[in-house]
């Protein structure tokens, strides 16, 4: 609220107790003497002139309307405008203002306890340790100013510096094209060259401090970075979207990626040690690691195997979150879903193993920790894994120029640092304490286990035949000669079904690091023939392998024997007989007499039947014709 008002604001607020006419209220000024009193005649701020009393020179009425009028609010632009300028203040320079107007405030009370204005300014003044000047200038800033904005109307602004209109637009423009470019060149430099060139074509401009400010005010940090940083800098201030994983369930979906990790690995058959990657499955609901693999590079044979470690242990997802790299947008792992998009999709294209399993696949974008949380797990791993005392000395470090001081120093071998992974992994998913939405203090492992127990919690089951979905092809073997095992990576398989493709070529799908699981045998045509197990090699003298081995052949024996016995429906003799044209002779059912004499008297042993001869036939027949009606011819 304002102290001072002009003859004009004086007189509209008279009502009668003065003169309502501008000039009158001048008039009794004058006769008064306002003007000569300290403290309580001023000029009126800007253009015009004029002057402004002091409100304690009126009556108490008049001094009770004008405040009530000048309690106007501001045009809301000047007085955000306003408190822009103090949000922009330091803390410490907020304090002070703070202070000011604790200042004003005891001056506004001596006034209302009856102090003059000179004397209550003298007062505040004194008691602030600051000039009466001072005061005046603070409550000349807060005319007509309502009291609640007073403390941002006390706020330093700072001026100074050149104006905007003080730096020829070309200059700018110049400054401006220069800076923000993707080399990144100094603001010195870029300001030496701007001023060689408005120079040269006369343009004005302002110092380089000026021009500085001007770059700070009007060029906002974001655009700085997109320019001068690139589009993944700049989209990396923007605040991370915050995804909630609590309304999926176990093994609902996951997500997946590669990781180079950061140790040099020996590799049987490679002279010299490379870097191998980490491929692994993280469950999205619990953040647990289902599957993962080493591998000498990011490849479709691995991401299928990993694939297929995860379904065999936990089942089937729903979903899994991909990026578009080589390896996971293949055809052999996406072939056929509807939104790949990293190759040219053709309806050729053989169905991908995750298409065939009726997984949904969600692309994302690469580097991204806010869509792949497994890349956020990586980053924990790394430390835990290429820092391990077990990799001292083949750690590479994680970039260029941070190689430690013994890089180069060794190599670990690769079965070594695969037994390493598996442990920290396993660890990795059993701390407890973690701090996830999800965990809320219980480790990966519980969280997980907890709702795939959960009686609505539905997760598919692969059968063992779809197993060769994810297993690689081996190059053709022959199966060998006689029983048909198979030889492959110096062990040896064998199932009944090969014999019948003793010394033919098949082909023998089989996972490389599980070589003592069976393998996946098919024929040339790619039909599978037999699913064929592991001959186990045994010492020479261990009775009990021996034992199991024979209880082995004999079962074998007798299921072969039962097979050749249903498959031989004819004897020898039969067989002999067909063979000689002898017909079979056909068994008839015997056929009975009409009339059936009963015989009376002794049993009679068949062997003591006596014989009839040719005579006896002819009485037989002769009484037999007498009895039934006709005669004898021969009589």
């Amino acid at each position: 609220m304002s102290d001072w008002f002009s003859p004009a604001e004086i007189a509209s607020a008279s009502l009668g107790e003065l003169p309502s006419s501008e000039r009158a209220v001048r008039r009794i000024a004058q006769k008064e003497g306002w003007r000569d009193q300290p403290g309580m005649a001023q000029r009126q701020p800007g253009k015009g002139g004029g002057w402004q009393y002091h409100i304690s020179l009126l009556p108490d009425t008049i001094q009770m309307r004008l405040q009530l009028s000048a309690e106007i609010e501001p045009e809301a632009e000047e007085r955000d405008a306003a408190w822009d300028d103090f949000d922009r203040l330091t803390e410490a320079q907020k304090q002070r203002v703070r202070d000011r107007l604790a200042i004003i405030d005891d001056y506004d009370k001596m006034v209302a306890a009856g102090w003059s204005p000179t004397a209550a300014s003298y007062k505040a003044a004194s008691n602030a340790g600051i000039s009466v000047g001072t005061i005046y200038n603070w409550r000349e800033k807060l005319q007509r100013v309502p009291r609640a904005d007073r403390l941002a109307h006390l706020a330093p602004i700072k001026r100074g510096g050149s104006r905007a209109a003080d730096c020829d637009n070309r200059a700018w423009e110049y400054f401006t094209s220069d800076y923000l470019r993707p080399e990144a060149p100094g603001f010195s430099a870029c300001f030496r060259r701007m001023e060689a060139a408005a120079n040269q074509h006369g343009w004005q401009h302002p110092s380089e401090r000026a021009l500085r400010r001007r770059l700070e005010k009007e060029i906002s940090p974001a655009v700085l970075i997109l320019a001068r940083e690139g589009r993944d800098a700049a989209k990396a201030i923007f605040p991370a979207q915050t995804r909630s994983r609590t309304h999926f369930h176990a093994m609902e979906a996951v997500n997946m990626d590669g990781h180079k990790l950061d140790v040099f690995v020996a590799v049987p058959g490679n002279k010299k040690p490379v870097r191998v990657h980490l491929i692994a499955l993280q469950d999205l609901y619990s953040g647990k690691f289902v599957a993962w693999r080493l591998a000498e590079s990011e490849n479709k044979e691995s991401v299928r195997l990993v694939i297929g470690d995860m379904v065999e242990e936990f089942g089937i997802p729903d979903k899994i979150y991909l990026d578009n790299g080589r390896a996971f947008a293949s055809k052999w792992i996406s072939g056929g879903t509807p939104n790949r998009y990293r190759f040219k999709v053709k309806d050729s294209d053989p169905r991908g193993l995750l298409t065939t399993l009726g997984v949904r696949i969600i692309w994302t974008t690469p580097y991204s920790g806010q869509s792949k949380p497994i890349e956020r797990a990586f980053r924990d791993l790394a430390e835990e894994i290429c820092k391990h005392p077990i990799c001292a000395g083949a750690y590479t470090g994680n970039k260029p120029d941070a190689k430690p001081e013994n890089y180069g120093n060794a190599a670990i071998p690769l079965e070594e640092l695969r037994a390493h992974v598996d442990t920290q992994l396993r660890a990795h998913n059993a701390r407890p304490g973690r701090r996830s939405e999800v965990a809320a203090g219980r480790s990966f492992d519980e969280a997980f286990n907890q709702s795939l127990a959960a009686p609505d919690t539905i997760v598919r089951v692969a059968s063992i035949k779809q197993r060769a979905l994810w297993l690689t092809a081996a190059e053709r073997v022959r199966a060998r000669k006689g029983n048909g095992e198979i030889h492959l990576a110096g062990n040896r398989y064998w199932a009944p079904e090969l014999t019948a493709h003793a010394g033919t070529p098949v082909t023998v799908r089989f996972d490389p690091d599980k070589l003592h699981d069976p393998v996946l045998v098919y024929d040339a045509s790619d039909r599978l023939i037999a699913t064929a197990a592991i001959i186990e090699k045994s010492g020479f003298d261990s009775q009990d392998a021996a034992r199991t081995h024979a209880n082995k052949r004999n079962a074998w024996l007798k299921a072969v024997n039962e097979q050749r016995r249903l498959a031989t429906s004819l004897s020898v003799d039969e067989l002999a007989r067909i063979a000689a044209g002898t017909p079979t002779p056909e068994e008839t059912e015997p056929v009975n007499p009409k009339i059936v004499r009963i015989v009376n008297g002794p049993e009679v042993e068949p062997e003591n039947i006596p014989h009839w001869g040719e005579e006896e036939n002819k009485n037989f027949a002769r009484g037999l014709k007498i009895l039934t009606g006709g005669r004898d011819d021969d009589a």
